[in-house]
């Protein structure tokens, strides 16, 4: 999966190094590692964690837990032994969910095969070549509708080629082509683009990397994903 660049290890880094006084409360918590933080990340709030004594610390979409001191941080998963059930995994997917009616079908690339009665909205740029293999996997869906947002990340020939895509007469046509076929876009690209809005909304809701997939629950899966797995997620939402 192609990435912007990330500031994760530096992030980490200046946890490790936090140390505050005992006894702080949840705010004082939250403000002190902000100072450490600087404008590196932010420290969108801290929170009692499942496990007694910890505090759950979220900066920005990522998960980690501290004392009630800030003195240590975990970077890790719990898992309820009980019940096997991945705490952290179920936090960081709720974190990364999104409302299905804040996408706008409008700004999408919209193809429909069979009924159409199933949904998925994809965020690729046409430079990405994990992308490329996602598209091809996506030929294997029946009854689908998939809304494909281009969101050139990339770099200038990936805005170019979004745009070209996007005023091509048959966009989807002009999309598979190159994605698939190999064969890249040309012709006119000044004609008016939803790729401004396709950028704030991908910084609006953390998508960092293409492909980037969300289903109608607001789950997303990052990456270029298995068939199979897309397959599963289409079925639980039955």
């Amino acid at each position: 999966m192609n990435k912007l660049l990330s500031s994760g290890l530096a992030i980490l880094g200046a946890l490790l190094c936090i140390g505050v006084a005992n006894g702080q409360t949840e705010q004082q918590l939250k403000t002190d590692l902000q100072k450490k933080l600087g404008t590196n990340a932010k420290v969108r709030s801290v929170s009692p964690a499942p496990v007694s004594g910890l505090y759950e610390v979220l900066v920005g979409n990522d998960v980690f837990y501290t004392d009630s001191s800030g003195k240590y941080l975990i970077q890790g998963e719990i898992i309820e032994l009980a019940s096997g059930k991945n705490i952290t995994e179920q936090r960081q997917a709720d974190l990364n969910r999104i409302k299905w009616a804040d996408l706008v079908p409008a700004n999408a690339i919209k193809t429909v095969r069979g009924n159409g009665s199933r949904q998925l909205a994809v965020f690729s740029d046409p430079n990405c070549g994990y992308c490329k293999r996602l598209e091809k996997s996506l030929q294997q869906l029946d009854n689908v509708t998939v809304y494909t947002y281009l969101l050139p990340v990339l770099g200038p020939d990936s805005l170019q080629k979004s745009k070209q895509i996007w005023c091509a007469a048959d966009p989807y046509k002009a999309y598979m082509d190159w994605m698939i076929g190999g064969s890249a876009p040309s012709g006119k690209s000044d004609c008016a683009t939803p790729l401004d809005k396709n950028m704030a909304f991908a910084k609006s809701y953390g998508v960092t990397g293409t492909p980037t997939l969300f289903f109608t629950d607001g789950s997303r899966f990052p990456g270029a994903v298995q068939i199979t797995d897309i397959e599963k997620k289409f079925s639980s939402l039955k």
